[in-house]
């Protein structure tokens, strides 16, 4: 019997479609309570540095939320995403200023989101192209729906880039800071944050004058969401989709807050 190879050839294109969307909808739900052990970034990172005859560097200790300081996810929130809350994974008004500012020609940074960096280091690869946009975006609606906003903070706390080999903040406390993750001061995680937009360029441990800029900027974003929370604490009833009380979901201002106010150190 002779197989028509055009019925064939969609009969694999049909079957490697369910096949892929089967799959990453199991890892992704697996990764609702597994720890992350490895990222295709942490992968290619040490291939490059085999590749210019380095020893392969690679720090990570994946610890859980509750085990992070919590002035670190302020601080990543008040840097990369203040609406990172009230969006479903994408912000449409960065995004949009994004635009602007390619249209104008300038650079075109600036609208990804915390869900979509997220999505973006734990699932593919760091080059840009529309094809790993479609992935990302993808991934991203994926997690946004398997996931709790705490979740999606907890992997993208302990699986992003911030260093030279270093991954998530246990390693990056440890690095550059020496001490867990749990002991990070608030001038810490500031400067943490401050060296995420490119952090084998920006060094926490020895920071420039723009990331010391940058880190006080972050102070007085953190401070003026956390005097909101404070303040609209009484007004807002129902709980953030937190388990625990890190955050705060000041929605009537647009911004997030976290409830405990904690001393500047």
């Amino acid at each position: 019997m002779t197989v028509n190879p055009v019925k064939l050839f969609w009969r694999i294109v049909r079957w490697a479609v369910l096949l892929f969307f089967a799959s990453t909808v199991l890892v992704t739900l697996i990764y609702r309570w597994v720890p992350v052990p490895l990222t295709p970034l942490m992968v290619i990172r040490c291939v490059q540095q085999v590749g210019r005859g380095e020893t392969p560097r690679l720090k990570h200790d994946w610890v859980p939320l509750s085990e992070i300081s919590p002035a670190l996810p302020r601080a990543v929130i008040s840097s990369e995403d203040q609406r990172f809350m009230q969006h479903n994974g994408f912000d449409a008004q960065a995004i949009g200023y994004a635009v602007r500012q390619r249209l104008n020609g300038g650079k075109s940074g600036g609208g990804s989101t915390i869900s979509q960096q997220t999505a973006k280091n734990v699932f593919l690869w760091p080059t840009s192209s529309w094809v790993r946009k479609g992935f990302e975006v993808y991934f991203t609606v994926l997690i946004e729906l398997l996931w709790s906003k705490e979740r999606i903070m907890e992997v993208y706390l302990n699986s992003i880039e911030m260093g030279d080999g270093i991954y998530g903040a246990e390693a990056v406390a440890q690095e550059n800071f020496h001490c867990s993750a749990s002991e990070l001061s608030r001038k810490n995680c500031a400067m943490i944050a401050a060296s995420l937009p490119a952090p084998l360029r920006f060094n926490s441990a020895e920071p420039t004058p723009y990331m010391r800029s940058r880190q006080r900027w972050i102070f007085a974003t953190d401070e003026a969401h956390q005097t909101l929370g404070k303040y609209y604490k009484e007004l807002i009833s129902r709980a953030c989709p937190f388990s625990h009380s890190y955050f705060y979901g000041a929605k009537y201002c647009g911004l997030t807050s976290q409830v405990e106010v904690s001393p500047l150190r």
